[in-house]
């Protein structure tokens, strides 16, 4: 009899949960039923165009490109450059008189502004000049420049040595009394056989390898006198080489 009034039991219960299980199933078929609907090639085929590509008309443009030209004064988030000595080492309103090389002027010549023809370049740095920052314009001289101008910037570097054009020293006396801002303009424009680095290059490390280059420059010719009466004692100690650092690397 106990296992009569529990089978009878179980079938109750059963018939109970079936109302629930059908509506369980039909749930889950309308989900799949939405699914499905939403899997359809509308998006995938929609119009659309792509970068670069030609197209025959976008409204009432019809030039055959996908791609619009900028909207003309538009200027990029942080490219505003609105320092103009800064970002083109030209001072502001007045432009260079010449874009040639600066000729080298005879002692009767020679004034304490730049040479002929680039008055028109900045003679100072529009940007404070740290010793971190000529550690950099090193590190970035030794990368971009040190293989054509040598490590001492007199154009003994490899590049030339197999056979390429020689470049200037920077230490010939047209290099040592132009601008600053006229080496800027070559590293940005590029100047004779040298291509431009404005690519490579962005323009606070431009004045630094600048800065570092007349540094090379007053190391070639400075005397007894512009070392500090404390350091002098340590001319004579051989510099330490770090790895990574120096044109030829670590000896």
């Amino acid at each position: 009899m106990r296992i009569e009034l529990a089978s009878r039991g179980d079938k109750t219960t059963r018939g109970q949960d079936r109302p629930s299980r059908v509506l369980v199933h039909g749930v889950f078929a309308a989900a799949i039923c939405l699914l499905v609907s939403g899997c359809r090639q509308d998006m995938h085929d929609q119009p659309k165009y792509r970068p670069l590509r030609p197209v025959e008309q976008i409204g009432s443009i019809n030039d055959g490109r996908s791609a619009r030209p900028l909207v003309e004064g538009t200027v990029a988030r942080g490219e505003l450059r609105e320092d103009v000595e800064f970002y083109t080492g030209k001072k502001a309103g007045q432009p260079p008189q010449s874009s040639t090389a600066p000729q080298s002027q005879s002692p009767d010549q020679q004034t304490s502004g730049p040479p002929a023809g680039l008055q028109g370049f900045v003679t100072e740095f529009p940007m404070q000049i740290t010793a971190a920052d000529l550690d950099r314009g090193q590190q970035r001289f030794n990368i971009y420049c040190a293989v054509c101008h040598g490590p001492l910037g007199d154009g003994g570097g490899m590049i030339p040595k197999r056979g390429f054009r020689k470049p200037p020293s920077y230490h010939d006396d047209r290099l040592r009394n132009a601008p600053v801002g006229y080496f800027f303009d070559v590293i940005t424009n590029g100047f004779g056989n040298m291509p431009d680095y404005s690519a490579q290059v962005e323009p606070g490390d431009r004045w630094r390898i600048i800065a570092f280059i007349r540094a090379l420059q007053l190391s070639q010719r400075a005397t007894l006198a512009d070392v500090p009466s404390d350091k002098r004692g340590e001319l004579n100690n051989k510099p330490e080489t770090k790895q990574g650092e120096g044109h030829e690397g670590v000896k």
